[in-house]
């Protein structure tokens, strides 16, 4: 039976390996970002290198198939990326010069831009989240307990709420998020993401 346990740092390579084949909306990522180490370095690498006890793996036979990734402060997670993270990636993905005119230029310009992750609208949900598994660990019930896990570690350290986005086409997300107690946090001028938040309790 799967697992779950904390991030070790041994599992690195496995939860940047899941992020790939989950970063194109639930998909593999891989024929729309090349370099596979871009998507783990905007939304996995960052999270379970900084926040560690936040961290946590679904594992089968001890590898991991799966992770819930949380930061509980979100502007000072952000001012971490920006004066912790970007050095070690910017010589492999220097700042943007340009416009973006490729799905990897995007994905650029939002590692180099962590302040985006700052909006006054989730302010009362000041912890995020990332949660992946690999598709044969889907719709078992391990994405529940990955999402328990994670909350009962936030609310340990007295952090009241969290939230996160998603791509609003993604409706078996959506579905999921509902069933977990999310509700929707209205965000003005945001369209393709759609913003959820619940509490820790």
């Amino acid at each position: 039976m799967p697992e779950i346990r904390p991030y070790r740092p041994s599992d690195r390579d496995a939860v940047a390996d899941i992020c790939v084949r989950t970063a194109d909306n639930g998909g593999d990522s891989r024929s729309l970002y090349p370099d596979l180490a871009l998507m783990p370095s905007i939304f996995a690498l960052p999270y379970a290198e900084l926040e560690p006890a936040y961290a946590f793996v679904l594992t089968d036979a001890d590898h991991p198939v799966g992770y819930i990734l949380g930061a509980p402060d979100t502007p000072t997670f952000a001012k971490r990326l920006r004066t912790e993270w970007l050095p070690r990636v910017a010589d492999r993905y220097p700042p943007p010069t340009a416009p973006p005119t490729t799905p990897t230029d995007h994905m650029i310009s939002l590692l180099h831009n962590p302040e985006r992750l700052v909006i006054p609208e989730v302010a009362a949900y000041p912890a995020h989240l990332h949660i992946d598994l690999l598709p044969p660990y889907q719709r078992a019930g391990h994405g529940r307990a990955l999402m328990a896990t994670l909350l009962k570690a936030l609310a340990a350290a007295n952090v009241p709420a969290i939230h996160l986005t998603m791509l609003t086409s993604n409706t078996p997300a959506r579905a999921f998020y509902d069933r977990l107690g999310f509700h929707h946090i209205s965000v003005p001028d945001v369209d393709v993401v759609t913003y959820l938040g619940r509490s820790t309790s």
